[in-house]
Formats: C-alpha cells, sequence, structure tokens
C-alpha cells in the first residue's frame, strides 16, 4: 500500500488536545490508503525560542507536501513578540481562500431549520488583517486611521471558489458584501461575484448585505448555502454559522491557495477545530475551549462521532456526510409536527442498509 506524507502542526492547550483526537482516525483500515507524518512544533514555547523559525519550516513541508493538519495555536498581545503562525503560514504557502463549512454533527442539536451544509467562502489575506494603522493627535482629539486592501485578483478567486464549491455540494451562493456603503472598496467584491455568476449560470445566486445576510441566516429554510465574504466579514460570520449547527469547536477549516495555471483549488493546508486566531487568545477563543472541555467530559459520544466517521470514510450514508438529506420533505413534516430533534429522529424512517 503506498504512503501518503502530511504535515502535522502541533499546537497549544486544548488545540493539541483535538489533533492528537484527529489524528486516531488515521488508520488505514478506514482510509484505505497508508498515511506517514511530518511533525512541527509550533507550540508559543518553541515559536519563541526559534524567533519563529518552526513556522517557516512547517511552511516549506506544506509547499513541499501539499496537505497538512494544523492544531489550533496562541498569538500572544504584545507587539513585539512573535505573532499569529497562521498569519506566517497564510502569506508563505500564498493561501487566498478560507473555507468552512458547517454541517450536521452527530449528538448535536443544531438550530431549528439548520439541515444541510453551509460553507463561508472567506478571504485569507488583505482587508482589515494586515492593513496598516496609526493615531494622530491628542486627548479627546486623538484619531486613530487604518489603510485596508484588496486586490481584484484574491477577489476573483474568492469568488470562482464560492461558485465551484456550491456546484459541488448542490448549494446556492447567498449573501454578499455591503456594497451600498462602500461601492469602490467592497464594490469592487460584488463585480466579482457579479461576473462569476454570468459565467456559471447554473449555479443558483441570491446576492444580499452583509446585515441582511445575518438576518437571513436565522430564518433558513434548511437548504444548503455557500456565503462569499471579505476576511472581517467572513471571521465573524463563520462563528455564527458553526453555533447554528451546535457547537464552533467541530468544524474543519481549509486554507486553499491558487494552483499553478490559473486553477482554482487544491489544500496545501488545513486543520481541524476553532477559527483562525485573533490577538491574545487561543485559536477558538473561551467558548471554543468550554466546548472543548465539555467534549471530553462525553467520551461515549465521541466513542460514537468516530465510528460514524469511519463508516462515512467507507462511502456509507449518514448525518455526518457532506451530502443533503434524501428525505428533506420529511424532515420539514417533522418539525412542524414540534417535539425535540431527538424525538423527531426517533420518528424519522430508517434508509434501509
Amino acid at each position: 500500500m503506498p504512503a501518503h506524507v502530511i504535515a502535522v502542526l502541533h499546537g497549544d492547550q486544548t488545540g493539541e488536545e483535538l489533533l492528537r483526537e484527529a489524528l486516531r482516525l488515521l488508520d488505514p483500515g478506514v482510509l484505505g490508503v497508508k498515511v506517514e507524518t511530518r511533525d512541527f512544533d509550533l507550540s508559543l514555547e518553541e515559536r519563541r525560542r526559534t524567533r519563529n523559525q518552526c513556522v517557516l519550516d512547517a511552511a516549506s513541508a506544506l509547499r513541499e507536501l501539499g496537505f497538512g493538519i494544523k492544531a489550533a495555536t496562541i498569538t500572544p498581545e504584545g507587539s513585539g513578540d512573535v505573532g499569529s503562525p497562521n498569519a506566517i503560514l497564510r502569506k508563505q504557502v500564498d493561501g487566498r481562500v478560507i473555507v468552512r463549512t458547517g454541517r450536521r454533527i452527530p449528538g448535536v442539536r443544531p438550530l431549528a431549520g439548520v439541515h444541510a451544509p453551509i460553507s463561508v467562502i472567506r478571504m485569507a489575506v488583505d482587508d482589515a488583517y494586515g492593513a496598516r494603522e496609526w493615531r494622530e493627535g491628542h486627548d479627546l482629539e486623538e484619531w486613530a486611521y487604518r489603510t485596508e486592501k484588496i486586490s481584484r485578483r484574491t477577489c476573483r478567486i474568492v469568488a470562482d471558489y464560492a461558485f465551484r464549491h456550491a456546484r459541488r455540494i448542490e448549494a446556492k451562493v447567498f449573501g454578499g458584501p455591503k456594497f451600498t456603503v462602500s461601492p469602490v472598496y467592497e464594490g469592487m467584491f460584488k463585480e466579482e461575484l457579479d461576473a462569476a455568476a454570468a459565467r456559471q449560470p447554473d449555479v443558483r445566486y441570491e446576492p444580499h448585505l452583509i446585515d441582511a445576510t445575518y438576518a437571513l441566516l436565522l430564518a433558513t429554510s434548511g437548504e444548503a448555502l455557500v456565503i462569499p465574504a471579505l476576511n472581517r466579514d467572513g471571521d465573524t460570520l463563520s462563528d455564527l454559522v458553526m453555533q447554528m449547527f451546535g457547537t464552533i469547536d467541530a468544524a474543519r477549516v481549509r486554507r486553499l491557495r491558487r494552483r499553478h495555471g490559473g486553477h482554482d483549488g487544491g489544500a496545501p493546508w488545513h486543520r481541524p477545530g476553532a477559527r483562525g486566531q485573533e490577538r491574545g487568545q487561543p485559536d477558538g477563543d473561551d467558548h471554543g475551549r468550554r466546548v472543548a472541555s465539555r467534549l471530553h467530559a462525553r467520551r461515549g459520544r465521541a466513542a460514537g462521532l468516530a465510528r460514524d466517521l469511519r463508516g462515512c470514510a467507507r462511502g456509507g450514508f449518514g448525518r455526518c456526510s457532506d451530502r443533503r438529506s434524501r428525505r428533506p420533505h420529511l424532515d420539514r413534516r417533522l418539525l412542524q409536527r414540534g417535539g425535540s430533534a431527538r424525538e423527531n429522529q426517533s420518528r424519522r424512517v430508517e434508509r434501509p442498509r
């Protein structure tokens, strides 16, 4: 059996614990392939000791191998400290797109009406992150400034990938930027979304302003959605989407780069777990750590989740699958009757094996 090599980027605290649990699923009997790992220590102590050389080494391995898995890490607050390893990795591998998908999790009750997957397709670079900031003046006359930027190239990559991903999971592209307030800056992203819709007319497209997108998500009818977003908007939006499925801590995050030759796709690296790192907080913030603590207290349920994941890997059909429900009309009928999700599940007719 040929062996596939992946880079494993170890992290801090709960993120490292979740990574170890994820690595248990790299079973050749489940995946059908033999997987070898190349390990890198990206803990805060190691990054400080090497002054981020360990992060640069991990980025080189990701470019070479084409795939990796990363644990959540801590970014310290100090401006003169080692900073965010995620920002360094994105820059080194030329990451342009962050894909975060919420889906039904066995044993976790989602928000009523949420059935099919919802993917947030977010810019991985530019916008508010990495913007130049400064202040002028004194006391109450002090002013803070920030210079943000986005490129048409990145806008086009994100827009094209959103429509391709929507076709793959049979979803519609939903939402968009606040171009009415920022017609020059955010309007560029809206132009590329409209152009991508014209190039791929077979994919449904329902544009909305970002604030309307938040409101309409809470009234979703359960269909699969793909939501393209700017870097800052996607960061906050993805946390809301994950919580609609019951937790922000069990969603996979993929960061993609543009392949040579002009094609989107390819996953130079991705990590499981929570959202991107912010200043002074572990990757996934305090809420993510509380969710992880509850997961550790439910080892029996975690074992059942692992069995479901193995079944999906073998090609079986279950609630953890990315595919849309084969009986959405039955799901809606049960919800209309009322009752809890567990009671509704008990009344659902099981699919013959």
